[in-house]
């Protein structure tokens, strides 16, 4: 049986529902009620204040226990377990992006405490960027990590969207133009010569010399 005090602040008065419904409600009364729980099953609170975090990445891990995520558009991040270091690659070509999205990815780490500040720096493969993680006696410094690149994409995310939605937009103005902007096929009669470079009459000095007709 456990006992419970319960201490009424003064002022108000706390009656039983028979007393309620009979409208005797007392004020200016402090008094103490106690309460009998007889629990029949038995709870027990462990850290309370870890709030579960789910979050979904497209990773895969390689032979030696490294991380790859391959979620961004424009680059690839490799989180090195053993090593305890980040790295980012660009995706499929070096561009002004790849920087740009190497650059915030670090600078959103360094802001949350993950990785060192005066680690960050170029990596040995042209174009990638690497820094170190920071280590910790009370959490696990590589789930922290993990943690904290899927909170990076969820900021990128809109970015990311966007560009994908021009492309498909440019690729079906491409593809399916408007009839403003398209032709039948046939519509434009064929010439006899197109575009700059001339077919006779033009001398070839890889024809001996002579002129083509």
């Amino acid at each position: 049986m456990v006992r419970v005090n319960v201490i009424k602040p003064t002022g108000v008065d706390v009656v039983t529902p028979e007393e309620a419904s009979a409208g005797k409600i007392g004020v200016g009364v402090q008094q103490d009620v106690s309460v009998d729980i007889r629990p029949t099953v038995g709870v027990k609170i462990v850290q309370s204040n870890v709030v579960p975090h789910i979050f979904e990445l497209n990773a895969r891990e390689n032979l030696n226990g490294d991380l790859m995520i391959y979620d961004h558009k424009d680059i690839d991040i490799v989180l090195m377990q053993e090593k305890k270091k980040i790295v980012a690659f660009a995706k499929d070509m070096l561009t002004d992006n790849v920087y740009g999205a190497e650059s915030r990815l670090f600078e959103f780490l360094r802001k949350k405490g993950i990785v060192a500040y005066d680690s960050i720096q170029g990596g040995n493969i042209y174009g990638s960027m690497e820094a170190k993680i920071l280590d910790s006696k009370k959490y696990d410094s590589v789930r922290s990590a993990l943690l904290n690149i899927a909170e990076w994409f969820k900021e990128e995310k809109p970015m990311m969207d966007y560009v994908d939605s021009h492309d498909d937009l440019m690729h079906d103005v491409l593809l399916n133009p408007d009839p403003e902007h398209a032709t039948e096929l046939g519509e434009v009669p064929h010439e006899e010569e197109k575009g700059s470079i001339l077919q006779k009459n033009l001398f070839a000095p890889y024809l001996y010399g002579r002129y083509t007709y």
